[in-house]
This record gives structure tokens, sequence and C-alpha cells, in this order.
């Protein structure tokens, strides 16, 4: 039996984002890692209603010397003990890389399905940027985009404007 799954996209999904000269970015260590309110009831409440939560985030500061491995891994960590989360994919890489593993490219995605035995098409991608609307519609996830004044612009099959809602319109329409 195929499994359902939300991917979750991490910054401005699962924690909060960080403001560096006006621009939107990752958290750099786990004193700036904030997770997001309400996080751990929203996924818990998906997971009641048997979807799979897996975590797709690019983290190129890594590839960029920004962020050390073992900040990445204490906020790996932290998500793991306080969100219920059933997998968890980072992708290291930056754009020079061309890997297949980066989004919008699906890999990571795919990859989760293979190992979680997930019906992409039963499954939904949230996240905050195109980079995560693009990698879901290619693996044939539906899409939902958390709205904010930076992404306007950006297509998808759902806008919502928290992350509650994504969980409540996922919950209330899981067979679309």
């Amino acid at each position: 039996m195929t499994e359902r799954a939300v991917f979750l996209d991490r910054d401005g999904v699962i924690n909060e984002i960080v403001w560096r000269e006006g621009r939107p970015e990752s958290p750099r260590n786990l004193a700036e890692f904030v997770l997001n309110g309400g996080i751990q009831e929203i996924v818990q409440k998906l997971k009641d209603h048997g979807f799979r939560i897996i975590v797709v985030t690019n983290q190129p500061d890594l590839a960029r010397g920004k962020i050390s491995p073992d900040s990445l891994n204490l906020m790996i960590q932290r998500v793991r003990q306080e969100i219920p989360v059933d997998g968890y994919y980072v992708c290291p890489h930056d754009d020079y890389h061309q890997c297949s593993c980066r989004k919008p490219k699906p890999g990571m995605l795919i990859k989760a399905a293979l190992e979680w035995n997930i019906d992409l098409s039963s499954s939904f991608m949230i996240g905050d940027t195109w980079k995560d609307m693009e990698a879901g519609k290619a693996a044939g996830c539906k899409t939902i985009l958390l709205n904010t004044f930076y992404n306007g612009d950006t297509h998808c099959h759902f806008s919502v404007k928290s992350l509650k809602e994504a969980a409540d319109l996922i919950i209330q329409n899981c067979h679309i």
C-alpha cells in the first residue's frame, strides 16, 4: 500500500526566516533557529490524518561556507526532537553544482517517495518560494504556497496565509 505525504520546506514553513540586509535568508546557527508557532500541533494533525511528514530543504549556505555542518545538524536534531517528522532531506549544494536534489528540481521528493513508498500524486508540497512550488509540481504533487509579501507572483495549486490554513485545506480535501 502506498503512503500519502506532506512535504514541508524548512525555512519559512517550519521555522522563521532570518532577515539579512532586507532579504529573507536561512538561520545560520541554533540561536537564529526559531520554530513557527503551532508547528508541532499542525504536523501532528496531518499525521493523525494518515500523512507522512517529510522535510525537503535546500541549504546552500553549507556549500557557501556560511554555516557549519555542526550548526546544520543541531537544527536538524531540534526539528526531529520537537516535531513528529518522518523523513528529513537536505540538499547542501548551490546552483552551480547542477545537482538533481536542489529545488526546483524534484530529486529530494522523488528519493523520499522511493524510500517511503509515497504516491506523489496523492501528496502535497508546502513551501514559501517558487522553487518549492516547481519541485512539487515536477514531482507530481499538489502545491500549496504560504503567501508572503516576497512571493506574491509564484504559481501554485493553492495559496494560503498560514501553515494551519494549509493543513486544514489538505485535511478537508484529501482527495483533491
